[in-house]
């Protein structure tokens, strides 16, 4: 297929596809997926080998937020029955972060819900990083609280946080259809000052909120303009009790198209597979792996993953291997330049503002609310036999992705109960 040939080569070089050309990912078909695959699979292998690095979460403050984001289960006025609690104690945040790391992740992600931080929760978050910094030598960390204010990020970065996540999450003409509570604007600003004060930038997006082909590759293309390190890939998990429940739009081969499109127009950025993997790639998750260079290990902030022992026999049984401490992530060329999207001058890679760690969920970093596929699932809910439940069946099974309510399972361990993390 020539558009793939074309791809590769320019994926080799760095150089950004067109919009045509992304656009014509998205709509491969079902038979030409595994060239798909296979080709974006070469320029992930030539930026990242086989490597694949391990992020955990960590929820600091969960629930009660003052946003309406449609996607959260965090939400103002949601009715998701997740766990809510204030702010962890920073030793508690750090027994909880060293459940991940002693599953393999390299990396945590310290994510508290919220419009954004007051000066005292940074103060409590700085002190968090600082008590993780000494309990475990070279551990990345990254922050994950919202707006950020003028002179916050600098003080995150004096407190040792490696990187800051805030995501766009979907593209800026739809955006004020998915939260009214602040803009995207609002984003690239706080995008704007982690990197200023020399955070790492990551930045994503959530794919199935009912977005169009061209939303996703407008926001995909203004992450490439933002220029981070690290672009987190969240699935939306319709979580019962917000707006976007019924909104089951997702298949396995939709969702790898999204993440070879992303890989095409970020090739040698850490694309990171965050939120809702398990419940939308399902048995196709190790696919992913030839997509993406970076996943969540075990829970994520309000739902529970895959096992974490689950996520280390698929990379081993797909052929990678775990990232270790000792090796850098990114690209040589990224690293001497300070990050940024690495793409060659001219190319439209935009200036190295970025934005922080993880995945989706509220305006801070975090993964949406991922799986459950080896968790204790919850109960399915009883669907009523009404107009807005039927027609979400009738499209789901339009697009030939079933609602799989038995895969989304609240997170009930780790922090902010007694019960071990999954990890």
């Amino acid at each position: 297929m020539n558009l793939l040939n074309t791809l590769v080569d320019k994926g080799l070089r760095r150089e950004s596809p067109t919009r045509e050309e992304a656009l014509a990912v998205l709509a491969t078909s079902d038979d030409d997926l595994l060239d798909v695959v296979a080709a974006a699979g070469k320029v992930r292998r030539h930026w990242f080998g086989r490597r694949v690095k391990l992020n955990y979460l960590v929820n600091l403050k969960s629930g009660l937020c003052p946003e309406d984001c449609s996607y959260c289960s965090q939400r103002l006025g949601s009715k998701a029955d997740i766990l809510k609690y204030t702010w962890l104690k920073p030793d508690d945040a750090s027994r909880a972060a060293a459940a991940g790391l002693a599953g393999g992740a390299k990396r945590v992600c310290l994510v508290a819900s919220g419009r954004g931080p007051t000066d005292r929760d940074v103060d409590r978050v700085s002190d968090t990083i600082k008590a993780i910094k000494e309990q475990n030598e070279g551990v990345e960390v990254c922050a994950c609280l919202g707006l950020l204010s003028d002179g916050q990020a600098e003080r995150l970065r004096e407190a040792g946080a490696d990187a800051y996540n805030h995501n766009l999450n979907t593209s800026e003409a739809t955006y004020g259809d998915i939260t009214t509570t602040h803009t995207y604007a609002d984003r690239v600003d706080t995008v704007h000052k982690a990197h200023a004060a020399g955070l790492s930038a990551c930045s994503g997006l959530i794919a199935g909120m009912g977005e169009s082909d061209e939303d996703l590759v407008d926001v995909v293309f203004s992450l490439r303009e933002l220029d981070p390190d690290s672009v987190p890939v969240n699935f939306l998990i319709p979580f019962e009790g917000t707006p976007l429940a019924k909104e089951w739009n997702l298949t396995p081969q939709r969702c790898l198209r999204i993440l070879a499109m992303v890989r095409f127009v970020c090739p040698d950025v850490e694309v990171r597979i965050a939120g809702g993997r398990e419940v939308h790639l399902r048995t196709m998750q190790p696919l992913a792996l030839h997509l993406a260079n970076s996943i969540f290990l075990g829970d994520y902030l309000t739902s529970e993953g895959q096992a974490g022992r689950a996520d280390l026999e698929m990379i081993a049984d797909a052929g990678f291997e775990v990232e270790g401490a000792d090796q850098v992530t990114l690209p040589e060329h990224r690293v001497a330049a300070g990050g940024g999207c690495g793409s060659h001058e001219g190319t439209g890679c935009g200036s190295h503002e970025g934005s922080g760690c993880g995945s989706h969920e509220g305006p801070g970093c975090g993964s949406h609310q991922g799986g459950g596929v080896c968790g204790p699932a919850a109960a399915p809910a009883e669907e009523p036999a009404s107009a807005p439940a039927a027609t979400a069946t009738a499209t789901a099974t339009a697009t030939g992705n079933e609602p799989r309510t038995d895969l989304v399972s609240v997170r009930r361990r780790g922090a902010g109960t007694d019960l071990a993390p999954n990890a």
